[in-house]
């Protein structure tokens, strides 16, 4: 694997934070960890207060309009921006009003050269940043966290682990949760009776024709019953391939 990767340039993972001492935090960890560990992917973290203008190290203000909180400066983003992210990658901002991430905007950027992740603080930071740098917004859901260190952090595993040589079995990527468009068939393994529950017979069947049925039934079902709008998706998909 070593030479496999000898000759590709490490995919490069930059995050602007107030908080750098977030970083790797558990990015460092396990097969992420072991991949910054062997060369496949970097990370370099950016304090934006490096980049305020004053001698406080002031970084946000209080909004035009009136308001609670602070919004983060668009001159000392931009001073930060100028200083460190590499043309042609993508600018991140993980924000709750962004495009839902999924798995196919992931693989898109594991399949890049890298990514640069802008993690806010306080009530967000100046639109004028993200319309001049033409950022993109990404959600990880419906709900609010106390910055986006967290957020890159989760943005960051997730596209890690399909670069090349991370994963050591790739195949098993291939049955992952949204990789078909549904959701993950359940999984079992020994004993084969626990607290009076029994795996499925199928399973211990060693009929793979059968069992990949199964899989795929399972999938279907817990799709439909959990995320009615992937599974809109998914027969959507269906009716357009049978026409």
């Amino acid at each position: 694997m070593a030479a496999e990767m000898s000759h590709k340039a490490p995919f490069k993972a930059l995050a602007l934070t107030l908080f750098p001492e977030m970083f790797p935090g558990s990015l460092g960890l396990s097969l992420a960890g072991k991949a910054l560990q062997d060369g496949i992917w970097t990370l370099e973290t950016v304090d934006i207060r490096g980049f305020a203008r004053d001698k406080h190290r002031t970084v946000d203000d209080s909004p035009f309009g009136g308001g609670a909180g602070m919004v983060i400066r668009p001159d000392v983003l931009e001073a930060a921006v100028a200083a460190s992210h590499a043309s042609g990658t993508p600018l991140i901002y993980l924000t709750p009003r962004g495009r839902l991430l999924d798995q196919s905007r992931v693989r898109e950027l594991a399949a890049g050269p890298g990514v640069s992740v802008v993690c806010g603080r306080y009530e967000g930071v100046d639109e004028r940043f993200l319309e001049a740098r033409e950022v993109e917004e990404i959600s990880l859901g419906d709900f609010i966290l106390s910055g986006g260190e967290p957020a890159a952090i989760a943005l960051l595993d997730a596209v890690v682990r399909l670069l090349p040589g991370v994963v050591g079995k790739t195949e098993s990527l291939d049955d992952e949760s949204f990789e078909t468009g549904l959701l993950e068939y359940p999984h079992y393994t020994r004993p084969d009776i626990w607290n009076g529950r029994e795996v499925p017979e199928i399973l211990k069947s060693g009929h793979h024709a059968k069992i990949q049925a199964w899989r795929q039934m399972r999938s279907e079902e817990i799709t439909r019953a959990r995320r009615p709008d992937l599974w809109a998706r998914h027969e959507a998909r269906v009716k357009e391939t049978k026409t």
